[in-house]
């Protein structure tokens, strides 16, 4: 038998008279029972029939609360708005990310909720998200190793780049094969800069050296900066001529991973799960229709990952003992990482501009979402569930 505390204190309060008035046994008796119907502890039990029950509180007791349920509604509906970033992330970008909302009429808040709002901490962003961030699963690995050009692409151990200026950048593809890598699917070249976190995605048929040779021609193009270097795992789809023929002839250095080392590619990696991933899932493609509506999520995803995810950089790594320390500067989005470092080519200048006022975060996730929707609808599994369907 469960009673609830109101419940409980009524009994006391019914049964004291008779457990005064009864006699040695009989007052054991009244105990077990009453100790049977509200699983107290026989002391506390034997303190309660004596003292009757405690007084009511007033109030909750402890602390008073800082953050009212407004407060933390509020959090939430930024939080989701950006995607659910991480603590350390969102803390320093509340104060544009509230800004762009409150321009785009997503967010309205009175002054004390917006002003408690920003004042919230990265520990307490992440303790009051905790409950409601979503969970995704894991995918498959599709690298097959290109052993005829490794002698021509050296690797990198310890990298002897610049890491801190932009242009030099990893490259992967993450595919859309959904359970199975047999036959044909879609794939997603992703390439990720170093110093920044400028990340550009576009959608490759199939996976091979032509496809992705192309699809990483026409990202350069979309660069804001130069390309100075490459650097891939050990994929046939990477390590082959056209490739290396392009780059020789560009003036491009190109460095390949060792193998079976993926911290390696650390930068990209992280990547293909916090943007493609995340965005679009593991459910697998094979249509040229998915193709184009890929790369519609995709050129939303540029902006949307660009000019309103704040991204982390390591600037300090401490072993001490058996543990290692990480330290990392404050969160800016790549678009303010690129306009600090003064590298933008001249003929990108006005659209990057052009990209960051044309829409806010919140209808550009509206689009995003959409476009997402739309995807999904060309998946395979949604196919054959149509199929089902309709007979």
């Amino acid at each position: 038998m469960d009673l609830r505390q109101e419940s409980k204190h009524e009994l006391v309060a019914a049964i004291r008279g008779r457990y005064f008035g009864a006699s040695r046994a009989e007052r054991g008796k009244i105990l077990d029972e009453f100790v049977a119907s509200t699983a107290y502890h026989r002391k506390w039990a034997i303190k309660l029939l004596r003292n009757g029950p405690p007084k009511p509180r007033k109030g909750r007791g402890g602390r008073p609360r800082v953050y009212s349920p407004i407060v933390v509604g509020a959090l939430r509906q930024v939080a989701e708005e950006s995607g659910w970033l991480c603590g350390k992330r969102l803390a320093p970008f509340l104060e544009e990310l509230v800004i762009a909302l409150e321009k785009e009429v997503a967010l309205v808040l009175e002054p004390g909720v917006r002003q408690k709002l920003l004042d919230m901490s990265a520990s307490t962003i992440d303790r009051r998200l905790g409950q409601y961030r979503p969970k995704m699963p894991r995918g498959l690995a599709t690298t097959k190793p290109g052993s005829l050009l490794k002698k021509q692409v050296p690797v990198r151990i310890y990298t002897p780049w610049d890491e801190q200026r932009p242009g030099f950048v990893e490259i992967d593809l993450v595919a859309h094969c959904g359970s199975s890598t047999e036959g044909h699917y879609l794939n997603s070249l992703v390439v990720t800069d170093i110093a920044t976190g400028w990340t550009e995605c576009i959608g490759v048929w199939g996976k091979g050296q032509l496809a992705v040779y192309s699809a990483l021609k026409q990202i350069r193009e979309r660069l804001p900066f130069p390309l100075l270097g490459i650097d891939s795992d050990n994929g046939s789809e990477f390590l082959n001529g056209h490739l290396v023929r392009w780059c020789k002839a560009e003036k491009i250095t190109f460095t390949r991973s060792r193998p079976y080392e993926k911290n390696d590619q650390a930068h990209v990696e992280q990547k293909n799960w916090s943007i493609v991933r995340r965005l679009i899932g593991y459910d697998r493609y094979e249509t040229e229709e998915a193709l184009v509506q890929l790369n519609r999520v995709h050129d939303l995803g540029r902006v949307w990952i660009n000019h309103w995810q704040p991204v982390l950089k390591l600037i300090e790594k401490e072993r001490v003992g058996a543990k290692i320390i990480k330290r990392h500067d404050q969160a800016k989005t790549p678009y303010r990482r690129v306009l600090g470092a003064g590298v933008v080519l001249e003929q990108r200048q006005a659209g990057l501009g052009q990209d960051h006022d044309q829409q806010g975060p919140s209808s550009l996730r509206r689009d995003l979402d959409t476009a997402i929707e739309k995807l999904w609808s060309l998946s395979q599994r949604a196919i054959s569930l149509q199929q089902v369907a309709y007979g």
